[in-house]
């Protein structure tokens, strides 16, 4: 049986992140545009920080050419002010996490990275501050690719360069919680293991029809089960 791929989403998958990131983005957006645009009630969950920026800033009065044109100061202070005022008290681990994680690292039959939205440094930090980071020796970053849907290939070809190995299909398992995580996976024909520990409710999550749906990961044995079930395309 080939070694199975597994990228983990980082907000509300692995951990989840208190109002200090809210406040961060608005805060970054105010010292280089001036304003925070909608970043107070937007939507945050399974969008990319590349994306949230932008689209914040789409009602406001700024124009097109202006919020490209200063987008990497504002990602710069974004990680910059996470990274300064950002504490372990502010992150929350997901239930069951620890022991999955610690489970999966001790075998050899799956590699584990990381797919998610936060750009490299601030989703690192994220991880840092819970002790989890040295779990994922790569990911696909809001750094990698302009859309969410092309992450997959990214982290793909990351761990192709890491190991010499190469995923394809359900072999590659997508774990997050939010459709975006869903449609990503499926984009890419990989297997999309959704879990309930974020924002989306069970309920919510079925609708998109992921090939796996779990109500949190507290049960290592079922999770690796349903990663290891065999491909069927």
């Amino acid at each position: 049986m080939p070694r199975k791929l597994v990228l983990f989403d980082i907000d509300g998958t692995l951990l989840n992140v208190g109002p200090v990131n809210r406040r961060v983005i608005q805060d970054a957006l105010l010292e280089v545009y001036g304003t925070e645009g909608s970043a107070a009630t937007h939507s945050f969950a399974g969008r990319m920080d590349n994306v949230i920026i932008r689209e914040v800033l789409e009602e406001t009065e700024l124009a097109a050419e202006e919020i490209e044109e200063k987008f990497d100061r504002a990602k710069a202070a974004y990680i910059r002010l996470f990274r300064e005022r950002a504490t372990p008290a502010d992150v929350t681990l997901t239930e069951g996490v620890v022991p999955l994680l610690e489970r999966l690292a001790s075998r050899t039959d799956i590699l584990v990275g990381l797919l998610t939205g936060n750009f490299e440094a601030s989703g690192r930090h994220k991880l840092k501050l819970p002790g989890i980071n040295h779990f994922f020796p790569f990911g696909a970053f809001a750094d990698d690719a302009p859309h969410r849907n092309d992450l997959p290939a990214v982290a793909v070809e990351k761990a192709r360069q890491l190991t010499g190995e190469r995923f394809s299909g359900h072999d590659v398992v997508v774990i997050g919680d939010t459709e975006h995580d869903i449609n990503c996976a499926r984009a890419h024909g990989a297997l999309a293991l959704a879990v309930a520990t974020g924002t989306y409710s069970l309920d919510r999550l079925r609708t998109h029809e992921p090939d796996v749906l779990l109500e949190n990961l507290n049960r290592p044995d079922i999770v690796i089960g349903e990663i290891l079930r065999p491909s069927t395309i």
